[in-house]
């Protein structure tokens, strides 16, 4: 008779550790998306919350390469959700985190166009002046992929011939990410001076001509079913706004998730996207949603003239789940 296997509790431990990451990080065999790619489609990938600098951001990233290469998918860019650095990038823009957390990482061998950035919560709060440190990098005179024009901008894409308008917000208003920690030190946050010029622009750029589709992107969520749930602040300052000028897509991360929410009563779908590397949380409400799962993963934005195609991609590049988005606000989910 065989003698039983005797592991320690710290083999058990690692043990169900491994597994647990594993099954968190969907390391099963690949399937790959059966969707097909128009010829005159342009392509951008999205991912938030990546910054970690751990496992889990190395595997999302490699999943991304992965993706586009077994797709011969010729990118046009990256759309990056904030939360690009979690903890103290020492240096500043000459830190060495800018090539392994960024520039490496994701490289421009794959993905060969701009990286258009907004900032999260964690850019500001976990490196003094984290904020700046982004945009002066966007900056450097040996040049970058890193896009961050200003703390809100706008883009037309693709350059020629546009089909989508995207606005590009900060959402650290000083009643989502300001306050003070403990009694101490006052989190940093856009100042309400910036929070209504930000609003101001809001307002004119979508008063302005647009093109078919417009697609606005931020970090923090407006609605989400994910662990922070809806942001009320957001709801109050935006949510009319996108209403009423039939903004198509409003893409954010912050949730450590991958979500597609529909409401009844908005044309506009919202689509969460913090699966890049940060540890997943759970989602918390029943809200039914098309999709939401916290799963590490990308999203795809397949840009046509006549609609939009949103994929979320796990971190074995497995499409999970996908829509249509037309001009005139219909949604259809993809099998």
């Amino acid at each position: 008779m065989p003698r039983p296997i005797k592991i320690s509790r710290r083999g058990a431990l690692k043990t169900l550790f491994c597994a647990s990451a594993a099954l968190a990080l969907n390391l099963r065999p690949q399937k790959l998306s059966a969707a097909s790619f128009a010829a005159d489609d342009a392509h951008l990938l999205a991912i938030g919350d990546f910054g970690s600098g751990g496992n889990a951001q190395s595997a999302v990233a490699r999943a991304m390469q992965t993706y586009v290469a077994d797709h011969q998918l010729k990118t046009q860019g990256l759309l990056l959700l904030g939360d690009n650095f979690y903890g103290k990038v020492e240096g500043g823009e000459k830190s060495p985190r800018w090539d392994t957390g960024f520039e490496s990482m994701y490289p421009a061998a794959a993905f060969p166009g701009p990286c258009w950035s907004v900032l999260g919560n964690h850019d500001y709060h976990d490196t003094a002046d984290g904020e700046k440190v982004q945009l002066n990098y966007a900056r450097r005179p040996e040049g970058t992929r890193w896009t961050m024009p200003s703390k809100w901008y706008r883009f037309e894409f693709p350059k020629d011939n546009p089909v989508v308008t995207f606005l590009c917000l900060d959402s650290n208003l000083p009643s989502v990410s300001g306050g003070f920690v403990g009694t101490k030190r006052l989190r940093s946050s856009l100042t309400e001076a910036e929070e209504a010029e930000q609003l101001e622009f809001l307002k004119t750029e979508l008063a302005k001509p647009r093109s078919p589709f417009t697609v606005v992107l931020a970090h923090h969520p407006i609605y989400s079913n994910g662990a922070h749930g809806d942001t009320k602040s957001l709801i109050k300052a935006w949510d009319s706004i996108l209403e009423e000028q039939g903004v198509h897509l409003f893409m954010c991360g912050h949730d450590h998730d991958l979500q597609h929410l529909e409401l009844e009563g908005r044309r506009t779908s919202f689509v969460v996207s913090g699966g890049g590397g940060a540890r997943i949380r759970p989602l918390r409400s029943d809200r039914k949603i098309p999709y939401g799962h916290n799963v590490y993963g990308f999203s795809h934005l397949q840009v046509g003239r006549e609609r939009l195609v949103l994929r979320h991609i796990d971190a074995n590049g497995t499409q999970v789940h996908a829509f249509t988005k037309l001009a005139d606000g219909t949604v259809k989910l993809e099998a």
